[in-house]
């Protein structure tokens, strides 16, 4: 890792980046999604739907199994393009098809993928139009089976998923609940949100792969009395939004958050704290494995210097509150950093941005300050964009007003920066 400071990549100081789309998720990507014949095809349709909403281009492949639950009309509709299924279709689009769906594609997903489809392509069979497009597939494969709980145990099962991770496809693990059949176990196909991140993360450059990150997120709460808390008005967003940029970029990411409304991030390990001093103690615990650590958390700068034990009434009350410091997290990192840690923090300011940004990094012996303005309309706490200024101590990045998760990847892109030799 690299020490503090880094040199600005476009030679000068002070640089504004150019306005740029929002991150551009899945739209444009080109996905071959095969539907084989499981009640849970109905799903598939919604996650077709999904995928247009966000401008992938989809085409639908669907086995004659799937068929029997669910209409090729219905996938033409919600993808606008067409159904195939015939393995020896007559027009000229069709004929060679097996061989250029997957040409014409980025990656293949099969949701549900059965028990016999899955066998199918662990043998290397091609006795349907979707088998023979997969074993004639150059690109990534993402396989979600869905079935009874006892086939997905058979031994057989098991044996032919170990094949089809061998041989480099992506398998998401069924969820587990209650199935059409009525039995309760794993099976499920998984939420569409693990998918989603799957398949983004096939797409994202790999520059973070075997870092260890830590991430703080959300506000903390300290508490008055058993009703009352003092806190702020952070949602969190920024922080989860590190989280999954990171984690699609191969990191291995921890994220400590205070309390939120928000579902945890797929393939990250959530540690739930509520207090200031909580956060401080599980980031000291966690710190020693880390390579990176952000402190994107808005942690309450004070807290009561007591907590009544029980509610305070309103007659009688005293209505002045002695208060006392929180830990900082970050300074405490900064004085006590090893060689190697790098350390971004966050500066959400009303004014003097960044003025009070460079006093932080500084002060806190930070490699890089994130600085936002919590007064803007589209910037600072609990809205989906952010505009941002990343500082270190040798340049200046203006980024333009984007979306969290876009934000956080430039965010990625700088430390990345930062953290090459």
């Amino acid at each position: 890792m690299a020490a503090q400071g880094g040199r600005n990549s476009a030679g000068r100081t002070g640089a504004t980046e150019p306005a740029a789309a929002p991150a551009p998720g899945l739209q444009g990507r080109r996905i071959l999604f095969g539907v084989t014949g499981s009640i849970a095809a109905f799903k598939a349709a919604g996650w077709v739907r999904c995928l247009a909403n966000e401008e992938a281009r989809v085409t639908v492949v669907m086995t004659r199994a799937a068929e029997q639950f669910i209409s090729r009309l219905t996938f033409g509709a919600l993808s606008g393009n067409r159904v195939h299924g015939d393995m020896f279709a007559s027009d000229p689009e069709g004929i060679m098809a097996h061989i250029t769906l997957s040409r014409e594609a980025d990656c293949v997903l099969i949701a549900p993928a059965t028990a016999q489809t899955i066998a199918r392509l662990a043998h290397g069979l091609a006795d349907d139009l979707l088998s023979a497009a997969v074993l004639a597939a150059d690109i990534p494969v993402v396989l979600c089976p869905a079935m009874n709980t006892n086939m997905l145990h058979h031994p057989a099962t098991r044996d032919n998923l170990d094949r089809l991770r061998e041989i480099g496809y992506t398998v998401i693990a069924p969820a587990s609940g209650s199935l059409a059949c009525g039995e309760v176990g794993a099976g499920r196909m998984p939420e569409w949100d693990l998918v989603r991140e799957t398949l983004l993360a096939l797409f994202a450059d790999q520059d973070l792969a075997g870092r260890r990150i830590l991430i703080t997120a959300g506000p903390t709460r300290e508490p008055l009395d058993p009703v009352r808390y003092l806190s702020n008005r952070s949602s969190g967003r920024m922080g989860y939004a590190l989280a999954r940029t990171a984690r699609r970029r191969g990191a291995g990411v921890t994220l400590v958050a205070g309390p939120v409304n928000l579902p945890d991030p797929p393939g990250v390990r959530v540690v739930r704290v509520t207090t200031a001093v909580e956060m401080r103690d599980t980031v000291r615990t966690l710190a020693e494995g880390m390579d990176i650590i952000v402190g994107a958390a808005a942690v309450a700068d004070f807290r009561p210097r007591t907590c009544q034990e029980r509610k305070i009434k309103k007659r009688g009350a005293v209505t002045s509150i002695e208060l006392e410091r929180n830990p900082d997290i970050m300074a405490e990192l900064g004085r006590n950093r090893r060689p190697g840690l790098l350390l971004v923090g966050f500066a959400a300011e009303s004014h003097d941005h960044e003025q009070e940004g460079r006093r932080k990094l500084e002060e806190k012996n930070l490699d890089l300050v994130v600085v936002n303005d919590i007064l803007g309309s589209r910037t600072g706490f609990d809205v989906e964009t952010n505009q941002v200024t990343l500082l270190t101590a040798r340049d200046r990045r203006r980024l333009p007003l984007l979306s969290k998760e876009a934000t956080a990847d430039r965010i990625w892109d700088r430390v990345v920066e930062l953290a090459t030799p």
